[in-house]
């Protein structure tokens, strides 16, 4: 009945024509930011959050656009996978294992509407099981304290950092380099200033958004140009676009299989939508066998894949707004965006401000409809984004982001800091590290920082209170197997080739 009652709430709010107006443009902005290839959802969601402020959204109209963005850039992943044999972003990787056969083979139509279609189903369910899952977790979470907190903090830490990168080295590097920069500006203890090198305007420390901003939108104009290009071209032509109608409904059972599995994956820090995309398509690869011929350009192999990344992304919402640790880089940007909003996820926010939580559950179920009919009827618009040179688009784009970011703080020091962020994630990213740790380190640092010195003060210094609780040798324990895991599970995650004939 508390379900009932919240999400009835939530639908006063995402009904009103102003937060269905941006549910709707997020949504059709994050298609054709997931159309782009190599732009991704993380980058899309950093190049616009700067946009929330201009146009002096509250948090919850803010979290509503940024997050129909994000299950916008889900969807739009699959048109360059299936049309260029380039995926939009990593999670429809395998989605070009299927996708760019069946195009290849005049059926580039109908591989665009199965995977919008599941897609749908996915993103939806999830949508569903994040309605059903929060709200308990939220209470579980109430049972933490700082040394559960801490333990909590450097699971993500380890998890997502070692999904992130091929290496746990370079992982430990980016994290140790977030860190460092979440412990500059004045300590809140000592009053001391820390790392500011006599900079006033580093006392107050390093703005969430100018890192972001930095590490994913302009360092991603540097290294898209350099290895782009200023030419874009369309690989497959989209025809006539038809709705298969039978094979959907032949595909009905590998779409809730693929999403369950999805789902779950989403829901570990870390894991996020690569991982529920893989797991998705192997195991309906290992139901199928060799007569199902995946790989060959079979709906179920479309469907897999776009089920389970889909059913991750809103898996990875659970942990964000509950425990306040994101699933995925992309809700890390998410938590960015509510911490700058003076908005603390985690379980005191379902009670707090229900008006949030539960007018982004109601706008989600909304933008998934949405997505839905703008996927398949309006396919070719989005197509036509292909055709627009990335040289011109990206940097466009950018200043946007210079602009939102400067009408926030009117600080020229910002945008200085912005740009030397684009280069350090320029250099980052050539060098093989990954920047999700990095972000991961700002975001959560200070947080993890208060979590110690209140577990050292309350134990008067006793290191063995970090392990005093069943939840926290629950959490170190992951968060060792979190960070060993990923060695072995390389060898099974590697990228399959792709169909180049």
């Amino acid at each position: 009945m508390d379900i009932l009652t919240n999400l009835s709430l939530g639908f006063s709010i995402a009904l009103s024509p102003y937060t269905l107006m941006l549910a709707v443009v997020g949504c059709f902005l994050g298609t054709i930011i997931g159309a782009l290839p190599g732009l991704g959802p993380s980058n899309g969601v950093a190049i616009l959050i700067p946009l929330t402020f201009t146009l002096g959204l509250d948090a919850t109209s803010a979290l509503v656009l940024m997050t129909a963005v994000y299950y916008g850039a889900m969807y739009g992943g699959r048109i360059s996978s299936i049309l260029l044999n380039i995926p939009g972003d990593e999670p429809a990787l395998f989605t070009t294992l299927d996708g760019y056969p069946m195009a290849k083979a005049g059926r580039a139509g109908d591989a665009l509407v199965i995977s919008g279609v599941a897609s749908f189903v996915g993103a939806l369910l999830a949508t569903i099981g994040l309605m059903l899952l929060a709200p308990m977790l939220a209470r579980v979470a109430y049972l933490f304290g700082p040394s559960e907190y801490f333990a909590l903090y450097l699971l993500a830490f380890c998890t997502l950092g070692g999904m992130a990168s091929n290496n746990q080295a370079k992982a430990a590097i980016a994290s140790c380099i977030g860190l460092g920069i979440a412990m500059i500006g004045v300590d809140n203890t000592s009053g001391m200033p820390r790392l500011t090198g006599g900079n006033l305007h580093l006392y107050d420390g390093v703005d969430f958004l100018v890192a972001i901003v930095g590490l994913f939108a302009v360092a991603e104009v540097f290294f898209f140009i350099e290895s782009h290009g200023k030419e874009s071209s369309i690989g497959v032509k989209l025809e006539k676009v038809s709705v298969p109608w039978k094979e959907i409904i032949l595909t009905r059972w590998v779409m809730l299989r693929a999403s369950a599995v999805g789902f779950i994956a989403g829901i570990l820090p870390g894991a996020g939508a690569s991982l529920g995309s893989f797991l998705a398509y192997m195991t309906e690869k290992s139901i199928a066998g060799e007569k199902g011929g995946f790989g060959t350009g079979v709906a179920k192999g479309i469907a897999a894949p776009e089920a389970g990344n889909n059913a991750a992304a809103g898996g990875a919402l659970v942990p964000m707004l509950t425990l306040g640790v994101p699933g995925s880089g992309t809700t890390a940007v998410l938590l960015a965006l509510l911490m700058t909003l003076n908005i603390t996820p985690g379980p005191t926010l379902f009670t707090d401000r229900p008006e949030v939580v539960w007018g982004l559950i109601a706008s989600l179920l909304i933008a998934n409809f949405v997505l839905l009919l703008m996927n398949v009827p309006m396919v070719k618009i989005f197509v036509r984004v292909l055709q627009v040179p990335p040289a011109i688009l990206l940097p466009g784009v950018t200043m946007i982001s210079f602009i939102g970011i400067y009408s926030l703080s009117g600080s020229y020091f910002d945008l200085l800091l912005m740009i030397v962020f684009g280069i350090l994630g320029y250099v980052l990213r050539k060098l093989d590290i990954p920047t999700v740790p990095v972000i991961l380190g700002i975001l959560l640092g200070g947080n993890m920082e208060d979590a110690l010195r209140r577990a050292m003060v309350i134990s008067d210094g006793d290191g063995w209170y970090l392990f005093s609780s069943p939840i926290a040798i629950g959490l170190w324990v992951a968060a060792v197997l979190g960070f060993i895991a990923p060695m072995f599970l390389r060898g099974f995650l590697k990228k399959p080739q792709r169909v180049t004939d």
